[in-house]
């Protein structure tokens, strides 16, 4: 979408135009739907967040300040609201529970709209099993292009908290993926090259 076009969406989205809104939905949708299928493991618990992100977007919509890069603000709006599903469903559900209830479900990593071109179920079970802290850091970094201090702004952490996390979780990464075959790990390496 040209930054001119949706410049003007976001004008006619804050005077209430709802079609306007209705299209920056279809455009962003399938961004926002793979960013949270990384940061969240179950299909129910995506679809939730994906509902509080829009509905957070068209009520908060009047205080977003134009000249602002719309990405970013849409970036944070689904960090928060990922941070808030975990402390509500750690509230909600004894580890016990949890754990036996999500065992039963399917893991949904392998659909086709979650992974980006260039990723491969190897590759997306690796980033599964980092932290949900890592986990964050490098999907902003590797798949939406962020500097590690844009992150930082993002996560509203110290710069060096995000290096940390950073690292440790490239260095989980190779850990995980250090087995597979040299074709795959070219892949890899000419990846984090062209989004280093």
């Amino acid at each position: 979408m040209q930054s001119e076009y949706m410049y003007q969406l976001l004008i006619k989205m804050k005077d209430g135009d709802q079609q306007a809104f209705h299209t920056m939905y279809d455009a962003t949708y399938q961004d926002i739907y793979r960013t949270v299928s990384f940061l969240v493991n179950h299909q129910q618990d995506r679809e939730d967040i994906m509902n509080e992100i829009y509905m957070q977007m068209w009520t908060s919509l009047a205080n977003y300040d134009t000249n602002r890069p719309f990405r970013f603000w849409l970036h944070g709006l689904v960090i928060r609201q990922v941070k808030r599903f975990r402390v509500k469903s750690w509230r909600r559900f004894r580890i016990f529970e949890r754990i036996r209830a999500f065992s039963r479900e399917e893991s949904h990593w392998d659909q086709p709209t979650v992974l980006m071109d260039g990723t491969n179920q190897m590759i997306s079970h690796a980033i599964q099993k980092l932290t949900d802290k890592q986990r964050t850091v490098i999907i902003f970094r590797f798949f939406h292009d962020y500097t590690l201090e844009e992150v930082a702004t993002l996560l509203d952490i110290p710069l060096g908290t995000v290096k940390s996390r950073y690292h440790a979780g490239l260095q989980s990464l190779r850990k995980n993926l250090w087995n597979l075959p040299p074709e795959r790990m070219e892949k890899i390496n000419d990846y984090r090259t062209q989004n280093s």
